[in-house]
């Protein structure tokens, strides 16, 4: 088909190369404009840009979509069989929905009604599912509402952060797409609408989010921790500062003590949780300081306190 691709983060990259490898004419890559990025705030291209450039494909990085004419003059000319969007980072307006014979279709990082949202990836882990997965859908003008085409569960090990199961996740949805527009192309599906009163909603993820709530048990703190990666991450305070939580592990409850408390058992390192649980703490990181494994800052910091204040 001849596409026009919309897309930003790494996990849109997948699509695009396999769109790429199927034989598609993907006539321009849409993606958000270069960001200040790192200590220098320098101009950062988005990984799809990248991806774009190497395979020498025509880019457009318009900082508003809905009432640009240009924009919308050049998608008119290319006159796209479908548009595809892969975590562009745009509402779709009106007159894009409306352009391609197919219509846009969405790669969506969960089993929609589920997890409708900017971060579908990262709350699934966050609430200790076992089991997420892609759909593709007809995009609407409602918020991840359109009717679905394809879905592919994929299940999620104890061990997956949302880096890591993101990855793997990108390369299901990847295929999907492709079997998506074969799919349209041969007439063989048909978009089927949500079941709306299953929907869940996964927003756009805020610094607070990260903050530990040691009320909580040891097995929810520690779903937070593997779903908000790489950012806000997991995190408390020490001493007035902040204090990372870089990796820890459910362990066997630490007594009667209240949340937040902290026990040493020579070289580990312990905080009571609710629900009479606990967490290991196994790697951490003091605010203005490298991350330490929980020996070195038991050794350094000796601590005895209360977490969280």
């Amino acid at each position: 088909m001849k596409l026009v691709f919309c897309g930003t983060p790494q996990f849109a990259v997948p699509t695009l190369e396999t769109l790429i490898a199927d034989g598609h004419d993907i006539t321009v890559v849409v993606t958000q404009p270069d960001r200040p990025q790192g200590r220098g705030l320098g101009l950062a291209a988005s990984p799809i840009k990248h991806t774009a450039q190497h395979h020498r494909l025509s880019i457009e990085q318009p900082e508003k979509i809905k009432n640009n004419a240009g924009f919308r003059a050049l998608l008119e000319s290319i006159n796209p069989e479908a548009i595809i969007v892969v975590g562009y980072g745009r509402i779709i307006p009106s007159w894009m929905l409306s352009l391609p014979k197919h219509g846009n279709i969405n790669l969506h990082g969960s089993l929609l009604p589920k997890y409708r949202g900017a971060a579908p990836i990262q709350w699934a882990i966050a609430a200790g599912e076992r089991v997420s997965g892609v759909t593709t859908i007809l995009l609407n003008e409602g918020l991840d509402t359109g009717d679905i085409f394809l879905q592919r569960e994929l299940p999620i090990t104890a061990q997956d952060t949302a880096i890591t199961y993101g990855r793997r996740l990108s390369a299901v949805g990847a295929e999907l797409m492709v079997e998506t527009l074969r799919g349209l192309k041969s007439g063989s599906i048909t978009p089927r609408p949500q079941d709306h009163s299953r929907a869940s909603f996964a927003p756009i993820l805020k610094r607070e989010d990260g903050q530990a709530n040691f009320n909580l048990s040891a097995r929810e703190i520690h779903n937070r921790l593997r779903g908000f990666q790489p950012w806000p991450g997991c995190y408390t305070s020490f001493r007035g500062k902040k204090l990372a939580i870089i990796s820890a592990m459910p362990a066997a409850p630490r007594g009667t003590a209240a949340g937040g408390d902290l026990t040493i058992d020579r070289d580990r390192l312990f905080v009571t949780c609710g629900e009479n649980s606990a967490l290991e703490l196994l790697e951490v990181q003091p605010e203005g300081k490298r991350s330490m494994t929980a020996a070195d800052f038991i050794r350094g910091y000796r601590p005895a306190e209360k977490l969280g204040e």
